[in-house]
């Protein structure tokens, strides 16, 4: 399989990563011209879990390095495969929660509030869990995140459209949850494979291959759960039924598997990372992605529109802050 094999290709892993976490949303945005963000997921999840198939039959089985997908998928234990899949399960929920988020208040409110607390306390989480890279930067570089995090709040509270001010208030809520739930699902991923060892991995472990195909079968199987519950009390207007997503076409379909794809490319890099980078350094840098999203929210689709000069200042200290942070915890991983 294809394995990653030094720091430097790593980061540049987790880069894509952060590109590929900060702009799936994009194909939502465009799909919620004529398809609720509830149908739209539905493409998205379908996305993923057809990139994890074929990523396991392709890189996940070519090369010397490694066990190959279907000879890794046999010897897993029952408690990684299970350790995956509850990782899957909660970032779905998460997820639903941050695209809920995303068609209320906008990419550039939900990703930086949502995804933004996400990365603090998954970093905690991850570096705790399996310690690698120089704590103080690390920390560092995350304190100057949370700062960020905070300006693009009050940055969307001094949004001066009251016609939607109370729906993104819902939307700022919506998200915080969603980042708490977001926090956790790396951990239960990494812990199913060796993150010491991908070219001889450990009996019973996964391959990041493997982690991430049992992860996405847990995102599609809870979907089900999750998704299906949300259609039927949505966060805001009327309920939907599945007959309304089987009436789409497949130019709107296709939209939702692209998002799903993009997505998946960010995730998979970021197992594939974590073996050199560890698991602290790749989620953390993946989860930069709200500085992507807010790049998107701002400048292409206008969403602080008319908005005041100090709302636009406090965005401008927000990218400042979150590209010095991120330059930080690159740093702490290289020491």
């Amino acid at each position: 399989m294809f394995i990653v094999s030094n720091y430097s290709l790593a980061v540049i892993f987790c880069i894509i990563t952060m590109f590929c976490w900060g702009s799936w949303g994009n194909t939502q945005k465009l799909a919620s011209k004529s398809w609720r963000y509830e149908l739209y997921y539905w493409d998205y999840v379908i996305g993923i879990l057809l990139f994890s198939i074929i990523m396991a039959f392709t890189l996940g089985s070519f090369g010397e390095n490694g066990r190959s997908f279907i000879e890794d998928i046999r010897q897993v234990d029952t408690a990684n495969i299970l350790s995956a899949f509850i990782g899957g399960a909660i970032f779905n929920a998460s997820n639903i929660l941050l695209s809920a988020s995303v068609s209320i208040a906008g990419m550039s409110v939900a990703f930086p509030l949502g995804v933004g607390l996400a990365l603090v306390l998954g970093v905690f989480i991850n570096y705790f869990s399996t310690p690698k890279g120089d704590p103080i930067t690390l920390f560092i570089g995350v304190a100057l995140i949370i700062i960020a995090i905070i300006c693009n709040g009050i940055a969307a509270g001094k949004n001066n459209n009251d016609n939607v001010s109370s729906n993104t208030k819902k939307g700022i809520i919506i998200a915080i949850i969603a980042g708490v739930l977001m926090s956790l699902f790396y951990r239960f991923v990494a812990a199913s494979m060796d993150l010491d060892n991908f070219v001889h991995p450990s009996s019973g472990k996964a391959t990041p291959y493997t982690a991430f195909f049992i992860f996405a079968v847990g995102i599609f199987l809870s979907n089900f759960m999750f998704n299906t519950y949300v259609m039927k009390r949505p966060f805001i207007g009327t309920p939907i039924s599945y007959k309304e997503y089987f009436s789409g076409s497949f130019s709107t379909h296709s939209v939702g598997l692209l998002g799903g794809c993009i997505w998946a490319i960010g995730t998979l890099f970021s197992y594939i990372a974590a073996g050199k980078a560890g698991a602290a350094i790749s989620y953390a840098l993946g989860q930069g992605a709200p500085m992507i999203a807010a790049f998107w929210g701002v400048f292409i689709w206008k969403e602080f529109k008319g908005s005041p000069k100090e709302t636009h200042l406090l965005l401008t200290i927000m990218f400042i802050l979150f590209i010095i942070g991120l330059s930080l915890i690159v740093l702490s991983g290289g020491n």
